[in-house]
């Protein structure tokens, strides 16, 4: 069996007496799309947010491609191959879909941003922000201003920033959060399509989406991993279906 590409080592995350996320270790194998659910409050956002550098751990280490980059920064980590979307787009609204992927292709190959706001206007730059532009399904819609896209569009747009800073490893907070059902579809249509070159670690409320698309599910209730295994087995997993009971629908 390969070698994981990311490893989380007894994580911990608290804020004094509170406890967020409380000793997590994880495994995530190369080429997988892992998906990690959990009722409201468990840690799930708090998790991504160690894993990309935008919280420090309190405890723990995380091993990606072997290297121990539990105190990297967030840059330090994107440089090696980590990219995320957020669970609120975090897009420049008054930029257009192309200019806001140029930025994050800018921002990989090492800009100082002297050029901010003409990134779009590269060629360079201009080629590779079109493809994931293409690759997410919004090439029709790349000089449109970012503000103007529909939510689900925005969405999309943060998959093709992400893609621009040439991951290993994708790391997704709820893409499908507050799509509609056609806007949906087009999101899992799309992380079906990349999952097939890319390892991708997914935090979803979306059980349908979770359940089509995942390898593997890691299930976090109170900051702690309760359960990792096939979609099939965590779905028939008693202590999982316990932890759901009046918040997710597992069947």
């Amino acid at each position: 069996m390969a070698e994981p590409l990311l490893e989380l080592r007894s994580l911990r995350k608290n804020y004094g007496a509170l406890v967020v996320t409380d000793h997590v270790s994880l495994s995530v194998r190369p080429g997988e799309l892992h998906a990690i659910i959990g009722p409201n409050g468990a840690g799930k956002t708090t998790l991504i947010h160690q894993v990309s550098g935008m919280l420090p751990s309190n405890a723990g280490q995380i091993l990606f491609a072997g290297e121990d980059i539990t105190h990297l920064s967030m840059p330090q980590r994107v440089k090696r191959g980590l990219a995320r979307s957020f669970q609120i787009t975090s897009i420049l609204p008054g930029f257009s879909a192309m200019e806001n992927v140029a930025l994050a292709v800018q921002a990989r190959s090492g800009s100082s941003f002297r050029f901010f706001g003409n990134a779009s206007q590269e060629k360079g730059l201009n080629g590779t922000a079109m493809d994931c532009l293409s690759e997410v399904g919004l090439g029709a819609r790349a000089h449109i201003p970012a503000g103007l896209l529909s939510h689900g569009e925005k969405r999309q747009l943060e998959l093709a920033i992400g893609l621009a800073t040439k991951p290993k490893l994708l790391l997704l907070d709820e893409p499908l959060a507050g799509t509609g059902h056609d806007e949906s579809q087009r999101v899992v249509e799309t992380l079906r399509r990349l999952k097939s070159r890319l390892t991708i670690v997914l935090i979803e409320h979306d059980m349908d989406a979770v359940f089509s698309l995942a390898d593997r599910v890691s299930v976090l209730v109170y900051g702690r991993v309760i359960a990792t295994d096939t979609p099939e087995r965590v779905r028939e997993n008693p202590e999982v279906r316990a932890a759901y009971l009046g918040d997710e629908e597992m069947v």
